[in-house]
């Protein structure tokens, strides 16, 4: 059986905690992170290699419960281009199954961060999920491979979708919540969050499909400067305003890109392209509706009629959202 793994090599040997941190800036043993970015692949090569005994603990494939050697069997380092980008790089694992095993499960370390796992044969998948950081992946049949069919890409991908809202996307609840703080009143909230749904909806669609494609430096430092302009906005404004309904459109779009960077990790089922992207924004769909709920349970049913709820909710919490908007901003364009 083999295993095709990409990741920043040069993070798991400077021994960077992934779990702890989306950026290599500032985390310990930043220095020797640095010193291995600036290797040729060649270099970078050998020094894997010859740490494969001490990193392959790290890996762990499980058949009938038994714990499967793993040895390299092919590994793709690109030369640095970009010294401000990581280099992500391929290793491809093999290992020998029991002759009796009917099904599989992959993990790795807790220090390695968050997988997304992809069961594929020939291009076509046949099993994608997020596999959090320590844990194990559900079980996965090896015998009587099929590929998805449009339901099960559909099915398979609603999860892929709430997930992303729920509880991965914080950029993304942190600008539902925003819209929420203008105003409880439904009307005004629905015609927000249709608003951004409509627009995030044809970004998703295009970005999927290859037909549009925008660099996530772009992107991100975009995303978390919409959350700050609408949380700023909720301060300096009570109602909502007509240009703010094609401002959240624009936002929008920027979501729709963002969410299209998870659907090409994932990669889309060969045979389930439109059913898998119906799956997924579904799924987005019933992240942000959870999210609307929960503070609308929290704080908006009991609160929003009282004469200090602007003043003493509204206002203080749109200052906090608008600040980490503003410094996910500044982190993403210098620190990332």
């Amino acid at each position: 059986m083999e295993l095709g793994v990409e990741l920043n090599l040069e993070a798991i040997l400077a021994e960077i905690d992934l779990s702890q941190t989306s950026s290599t800036e500032g985390a310990a043993n930043e220095e020797r992170y640095d010193e291995l970015r600036s290797l040729s692949s060649n270099a970078l090569n050998d020094i894997f290699q010859n740490s494969w005994d001490d990193l392959s603990r790290k890996f762990y494939l499980l058949g009938q419960g038994d714990q499967i050697s793993l040895s390299i069997t092919d590994l793709e380092i690109p030369q640095v281009e970009d010294p401000e980008l990581p280099r992500i790089s391929r290793v491809v694992l093999s290992g020998v199954l029991p002759s009796q095993a009917k099904e599989v499960m992959f993990g790795w370390s807790a220090d390695l961060g968050v997988m997304v796992l992809r069961v594929s044969e020939d291009e076509v998948t046949s099993f994608a999920d997020y596999v959090d950081p320590g844990e194990m992946s559900p079980a996965i049949e090896v015998s009587n491979w099929q590929p998805l069919s449009g339901w099960q890409s559909f099915f398979t991908f609603i999860p892929v979708g709430f997930d992303h809202i729920l509880p991965k996307g914080l950029d993304h609840i942190l600008f539902v919540v925003g819209l929420f703080l203008l105003s409880t009143n439904l009307r005004i909230l629905l015609w927000q969050i249709s608003t951004f749904t409509a627009a995030h909806t044809v970004t998703l669609a295009f970005g999927t499909l290859g037909l549009v494609s925008v660099s996530p430096s772009i992107v991100e430092p975009l995303i978390a400067l919409s959350i700050a302009y609408v949380a700023i906005e909720n301060i300096l404004s009570s109602k909502l305003v007509p240009s703010r309904i094609g401002l959240i459109f624009v936002f929008g779009l920027l979501h729709g890109l963002g969410f299209a960077s998870v659907l090409a990790e994932f990669g889309l089922p060969e045979n389930g392209v439109i059913p898998a992207l119906i799956g997924f924004n579904i799924g987005v769909e019933f992240g942000q509706l959870a999210v609307v709920l929960t503070c609308f349970l929290t704080f908006g049913y009991w609160f929003n009629k009282k004469p200090w709820y602007r003043k003493v909710l509204s206002i203080p919490m749109s200052v906090v959202i608008a600040s980490i908007g503003l410094w996910w901003a500044v982190e993403r364009v210098f620190f990332a």
